[in-house]
């Protein structure tokens, strides 16, 4: 399909520049066959019922935004994962500047070195640190990578780690679990609507745009995911039972439908995918997808018009964007039927 399906005029004031407080404030839009009602994330417990599962990523945002002089010049590094042994991939901004060789001094008297350029703008770091080591040192010393975007990252208006972050590795949140606040996981919980976390450490793939015309051409960077047996067996109970089960969050969709054995169950899995869900693949893990308001010709709105159908979703965003529905990571939600 051309990419052009998945455009869609959107105001630039309706991208969310800070969150709301409580989270579970924010507006939900609930898409269920040819209806659109307005809700909020609060009154969740309320649409779903007993025996419905609820997965959830608890993967957690790695601090890993940091200053680093090159011949005392400041760079603004964004560290992504180590790429291998004590080599780790990052952005950086005025990276044409950059050459082999360059030597980072950090705070607190770490260095790094340049060891790798490559065309689409990535920068490969030698750091003399064991990987655990560095991410501490991310977390004690940077900042959290937050989008682009945002015009004012200072702000002490913004949530960017979810109620369920504890597994350390993304350098984005999942940011469909954002609005949850523990009053809402009580709520839920008590009426015995059941939550699982599986984790998704979201990575480098979430900045790149799509840059080709034919969306079978794009291809997915890999992400780490883990299902573990417990989680996998309540899943498929639910199912079995007739209960709904409910991801939250793009990442999470992802993560399971990268683990769907034959007979379309969950099995237990830890490893990599690069899945690309477009219009034409058959979602088999879930009934119901709790997400963010995406950019447009993103491949997350891919991903819901995979869900729900590209007219739908075209829509029902129509709709959000008439309505003031606020967007992307800090907006508002939408609870979508399969």
């Amino acid at each position: 399909m051309d990419i052009s399906f998945f455009d869609f005029n959107l105001p630039k004031e309706l991208i969310a520049q800070e969150s709301i407080y409580p989270s579970d404030e924010s507006k939900l839009l609930i898409i269920e066959n040819d209806s659109l009602i307005d809700k909020k994330t609060k009154n969740l417990e309320s649409i779903l019922n007993q025996g419905d599962l609820l997965i959830v990523n608890n993967t957690k945002v790695i601090k890993s935004r940091i200053a680093a002089f090159i011949n005392k010049k400041n760079y603004i590094f964004t560290f992504l994962h180590e790429h291998r042994n004590g080599i780790w991939k990052s952005f950086v901004k005025g990276s044409k500047k950059i050459i082999n060789g360059d030597v980072l001094d950090f705070k607190g008297g770490l260095k790094g070195e340049i060891v790798k350029k490559n065309e689409i703008g990535e920068i490969f770091v030698k750091i003399n640190l064991e990987k655990i080591n560095f991410i501490n040192y991310l977390n004690d010393n940077g900042v959290l990578p937050l989008p682009p975007y945002i015009k004012d990252p200072a702000s002490q208006n913004i949530n960017y780690q979810t109620l369920f972050a504890k597994k350390i590795g993304a350098v984005a949140a999942p940011t469909a679990g954002l609005h949850f606040t523990n009053t809402l996981r009580k709520n839920i919980l008590n009426k015995g609507i059941k939550i699982e976390e599986i984790t998704l450490h979201v990575g480098s793939g979430t900045f790149l745009p799509v840059k080709v015309n034919d969306i079978s051409n794009h291809s997915m960077h890999a992400e780490y995911i883990e299902i573990d047996k417990k989680t996998a067996n309540n899943i498929n109970m639910t199912k079995k039972s007739g209960g709904k089960v409910i991801a939250v969050g793009t990442t999470v969709l992802r993560a399971l439908e990268s683990s769907l054995d034959r007979k379309g169950f969950i099995k237990p899995y830890k490893g990599k995918t690069n899945i690309f869900i477009k219009p034409g693949y058959e979602i088999k893990s879930v009934d119901y997808l709790l997400t963010n308001f995406h950019l447009p010709k993103s491949t997350l709105f891919i991903l819901v018009c995979a869900f729900a159908g590209v007219e739908k979703m075209q829509k029902a965003y129509s709709y959000a964007i008439d309505n003031n529905y606020r967007f992307y990571s800090l907006g508002d939600a939408c609870l979508i039927k399969k």
